[in-house]
């Protein structure tokens, strides 16, 4: 079977949720900023089908945003429907990176990946769910939504927003850990996460003709320096290996990786086990795929592996991994099982994301 050129790679597709006045447009606005050079496409609130990169100033967004009337795509539009939006952010010569969907506030997060996964458009795959949690109106919001449980339980990467306003924030943080399934918990103010935590952020490039949020951030001057140096709250690890990989080994390492390592990206070479391609990975929380593909013509065979968290022990991860990789030459037939998992195949449509 031919594999898509990388011209024709899948857009991930996040999903932000959470209750009105969480900071979900903060955290978006955040990402635009800090996306070190990556596109963003947005569908935001009211469903408004923007390409960021294309805005120069405030007030651009014009005949882009597109109104739904009720405002809640959950119930306002069906997976055809929503396919059409995400057409226009797909198109090839948009160069779009990444999509985030900002639902509204009484959206059904379930109901938004269950649109997502039933997608018939062949660009975009579903990239995870992220749930904004007020810390400051947690309990509050708990007691008139009790669904917020459930919510917090599909979530793949949870973010515990205005810690800087809430009294008993570290108590706040216990319970959020205590109500979700293995999702990361990420504690934030003012939306200020790692963009690395939802998407890969590429170096930036001189774009003829346009004026990107980087451009503006970068010669504005106004720069407060209060997320200058937002990396220095995380810890991260890059792991490089000429040995490939043992699948059933590595799955062993995904499925009890700790609480505090939030993404992991990366390629794993499976040598025998697959000698055609190599696997890119994707984790976000508990969420996790990998995606096939032919190895580069002339290239060095190698897993590259990049692991970012919070209090995370660097150093035995490393040793984990270490203990996963394997010389044997011949494949075991059913080795790859536990990955094979986690390959979304692209005629399956409206399947169950497999929890990580």
């Amino acid at each position: 079977m031919s594999q898509p050129s990388p011209k024709q790679q899948q857009i991930p597709v996040v999903v932000l949720a959470g209750f009105l006045g969480s900071g979900k447009t903060t955290l978006l606005n955040h990402l635009l900023h800090r996306s070190g050079g990556s596109r963003i496409g947005a569908l935001v609130n009211d469903f408004g089908a923007i390409e960021i990169d294309a805005m120069a100033v405030a007030g651009a967004l014009g005949d882009s945003t597109v109104s739904l009337g009720n405002g809640c795509l959950c119930c306002a539009v069906d997976a055809s429907e929503l396919d059409q939006y995400l057409e226009r952010l797909a198109e090839p010569g948009l160069g779009i990176d990444v999509i985030v969907i900002e639902a509204s506030g009484l959206a059904e997060p379930q109901e938004l990946v269950r649109m997502l996964l039933a997608s018939e458009h062949p660009r975009v795959v579903y990239g995870g769910l992220v749930e904004v949690v007020d810390a400051a109106e947690f309990d509050d919001t708990r007691a008139r939504h009790p669904e917020i449980d459930r919510h917090l339980a599909l979530a793949d990467l949870v973010v515990v927003n205005k810690l800087d306003r809430a009294a008993d924030g570290e108590r706040v943080l216990g319970l959020v850990r205590n109500l979700v399934d293995r999702a990361a918990v990420v504690p934030a103010t003012y939306g200020r996460i790692d963009p690395e935590f939802l998407f890969d952020c590429r170096p930036s490039e001189e774009r003829i003709g346009q004026l990107s949020f980087d451009d503006l951030h970068e010669h504005g001057g106004d720069d407060d320096g209060h997320d200058a140096h937002l990396h220095a709250a995380y810890d991260s690890l890059s792991f490089v290996s000429e040995v490939p990989l043992d699948p059933r080994r590595l799955m062993t390492f995904l499925d009890s990786r700790p609480e505090g390592l939030y993404r992991i990206k990366g390629y794993v070479d499976f040598g025998p086990y697959d000698v055609r391609n190599r696997y890119a990975v994707h984790a976000v929380g508990r969420f996790l795929r990998f995606y096939p593909e032919p190895w580069p013509a002339g290239g060095e065979r190698l897993t590259q592996l990049v692991l970012i968290g919070s209090g995370i022990d660097a150093a035995a991860l490393e040793k984990e991994l270490e203990a996963s990789t394997s010389d044997a030459p011949r494949a075991d037939e059913h080795g790859m099982w536990g990955v094979l998992r986690y390959v979304r195949d692209p005629e399956e449509q409206g399947a169950d994301p497999a929890p990580a």
